[in-house]
């Protein structure tokens, strides 16, 4: 049936189809397409933003720790070094309990046997050599031994109690002392047994000084 459609729409059933019926057509191809530029241009309008400047790293956080760091290790060396002075001194004999020890009894020895020269070399604590006049000093040792002598027969360290040190050279002994009486005058008690004493030490060169003696149970001498 005619209708108002155009003749290449074709009726279906149930009423007139809105489709064409002729068949596929086909765009046209272009021929000789352009080639790719080489130098597009770029999309960004105008010159590129200069490159951003990150800020730089400051450095010194790590001077700071390198600078604690040696410190540290110069902290332990020092004491590291102490620690090998003090030994090598001990190891010498200087203010050690054996060198307190040997210098006490070395004293108390020359008291006994009425060595007055090597008295006075301890009490002048190392001046001996450069007095020039000696006999009041001896004088005064030979009057410190009659007096030891007089309460003791024979006087023997036994042990060093107690060192205090007053400076690397200088220090105050406790010491005890085992001594044996050398008699006693009548209604005088005899000392005997172990009794303490002080002694004022100092160290110069290799010698061990005894500058000054107290026993705890008499007078200074």
């Amino acid at each position: 049936m005619p209708g108002p459609y155009p003749p290449e729409y074709g009726a279906g059933p149930g009423g007139p189809q809105m489709y064409p019926t002729t068949g596929p057509q086909w765009f046209p191809q272009q021929q000789n397409p352009e080639p790719y530029p080489d130098n597009p241009p770029s999309a960004y309008p105008g010159m590129l933003p200069p490159p951003v400047q990150y800020p730089k790293r400051r450095r010194w956080p790590l001077v700071l720790g390198a600078l604690l760091v040696v410190a540290v290790v110069a902290v332990v060396v020092s004491i590291v070094l102490a620690t090998r002075g003090g030994d090598q001194a001990s190891a010498s004999g200087a203010l050690s309990d054996a060198s307190a020890k040997t210098a006490i009894q070395e004293y108390l020895d020359a008291m006994t046997n009425g060595d007055d020269e090597t008295v006075a070399r301890h009490t002048l604590c190392g001046l001996f050599d450069a007095v020039r006049e000696k006999r009041s000093d001896l004088a005064l040792a030979g009057l410190a031994s009659d007096a030891f002598r007089q309460q003791y027969g024979r006087a023997e360290v036994t042990s060093i109690d107690k060192i205090v040190m007053w400076s690397p050279h200088q220090a105050q002994v406790l010491f005890t002392m085992k001594v044996e009486p050398k008699g006693s005058r009548r209604n005088e008690p005899r000392a005997q047994g172990e009794q303490q004493g002080v002694a004022q030490l100092l160290t110069q060169g290799n010698e061990v000084l005894v500058c000054s003696y107290l026993p705890r149970t008499a007078g200074q001498y």
